[in-house]
């Protein structure tokens, strides 16, 4: 670990007012030439410890540039993940506001609500697909708190995979029986179609994702718990998002989710 332990506080509350103030700080990784994966997800678990202190209960995780085109966007080559407490959980129908953000962009996601704990290592698909509840139709609001998204993989990691928000449809649906490769998903930005994707976009199927998850985190002795919901990354590139936005996506036999920026 290249951060000392007084490092890794400053630079969780450095990311912590960030988010408090919107405004962004500049990026960790051009400043520690030997920043490792170990020190930066010591930054998301500290700032997650500080969330909690402060009464914030997690209720789900998410797994950010699990799709070809996301790794694409951000010029990389393995997923990423965060923590997601109930302080950001938005209700669909409310606007979200754009001054409590900094540069969001939105992705249309899968979400996994699980019955069951999933706990590495050794966790398939299938493991996956047994404990999953059923699969709501989902956005996450990514933004960074680094200026200007000049970030790199290990820049994401530390700001919780770039997390800014998550916004769940109404409808949770079993997956009995759906092949979640082939689930399409239309995404719509003011009335106007603007991408479209199929869960296949998601390693392959995003029940891959949530495994992969799930195997990852044994690492840092953590367990996907039962009742939290799984955000398994975007089908689509994130899309910038303006005051006045209202974004809806589709998805087949899973519903709808739709959100309105003011």
């Amino acid at each position: 670990m290249a951060l000392t332990k007084e490092s890794i506080e400053q630079i969780s509350d450095q990311l912590l007012e960030a988010e408090r103030t919107c405004q962004p700080i500049d990026p960790i990784a051009p400043r520690f030439s030997d920043l490792s994966y170990e020190d930066v997800y010591a930054i998301q678990l500290k700032t997650f410890d500080t969330r909690v202190k402060r009464g914030e209960v997690i209720v789900g995780k998410k797994i950010g540039l699990s799709s070809r085109a996301m790794q694409e966007q951000f010029n990389i080559k393995e997923p990423d993940y965060g923590i997601i407490s109930d302080k950001l959980v938005l209700r669909e129908g409310q606007p979200v506001a754009m001054k409590s953000l900094i540069s969001p962009r939105m992705e249309p996601e899968m979400a996994f609500v699980l019955k069951e704990d999933l706990k590495g290592p050794g966790v398939t698909a299938a493991a996956v697909l047994k404990a999953t509840e059923g699969i709501m139709p989902a956005f996450e609001v990514i933004d960074s708190r680094y200026k200007d998204w000049k970030i790199t993989v290990k820049d994401s990691i530390s700001d919780n995979a770039s997390c800014g928000a998550v916004i769940l449809g109404g409808m949770l649906t079993p997956v009995d029986g759906i092949d979640l490769r082939l689930v399409g998903m239309v995404l719509e930005k003011n009335g106007e179609i603007i991408a479209t994707g199929a869960g296949a976009a998601v390693l392959g199927n995003p029940a891959e994702s949530v495994a992969w998850l799930a195997n990852k985190l044994t690492e840092y002795g953590i367990t996907l718990k039962a009742g939290e919901f799984i955000m398994s990354g975007s089908l689509v590139r994130a899309v910038p998002v303006e005051a006045g936005s209202f974004l809806r996506a589709s998805f087949d036999r899973f519903g709808s989710v739709s959100a309105l920026f003011e």
